[in-house]
């Protein structure tokens, strides 16, 4: 696909590729990802990490979130406000007892979760549907990321699969660019 189609060509091409990779692959491929991020200075030495909830074609992070709160660093996940048509941040402390299936079926924290400003987290991995290697995001259209992240001051990491890499993301100046690009194979820091 050439830089000139637009953000919904991308979200149908990527998506297309996305449900034909085969279900193994894609275990192996969040097992093989779930291993980088932990040997990456910039996790280990987080204390707290804003952590995403997995669709089905993203790749999955959530044995590493239970792994993390066990090892005694602060953990969060996004949590869908109504109210305001955003998310936000809200601690997690025990992912068998505070999650809930939230606006969109996506798992997020219950309403009894401490709500966290982002300001007080460290790291934030950011799932989406496509990234170039200049720390580019394509999402999935709605802004709701872009608007979460818009003032975070920490690092941010794109997370993606090998065939979520394209060579350019269309953007707009409300897109928010990533730090880093972790997929199964590599890691990227965008300079």
């Amino acid at each position: 696909m050439s830089g000139q189609n637009s953000k919904a060509d991308w979200r149908r091409e990527i998506s297309t590729v996305l449900k034909n990779l085969p279900r193994k692959k894609r275990r192996t491929d969040s097992d093989t990802l779930r291993a980088r991020l932990k040997e990456q200075d910039f996790f280990r030495g987080a204390r707290s990490v804003l952590f995403f909830a997995p669709l089905p074609d993203e790749v999955d992070l959530w044995p590493l979130l239970e792994e993390t709160i066990s090892s005694g660093k602060v953990v969060a996940l996004p949590c869908f406000d109504a109210d305001n048509q955003r998310y936000a941040s809200r601690r997690v402390e025990n992912v068998r007892v505070e999650i809930l299936s939230g606006q969109f079926g996506i798992r997020e924290p219950s309403v009894g979760c401490i709500e966290m400003p982002l300001d007080d987290l460290e790291l934030v991995l950011v799932p989406g549907v496509a990234f170039d290697l200049n720390g580019h995001r394509l999402g999935r259209g709605k802004g709701y990321y872009d608007r979460l992240l818009e003032n975070f001051t920490g690092k941010k990491v794109g997370i993606a699969f090998d065939e979520q890499i394209v060579e350019a993301v269309p953007r707009e100046s409300l897109d928010v660019r990533m730090d880093y690009i972790l997929t199964p194979t590599r890691i990227v820091h965008v300079v």
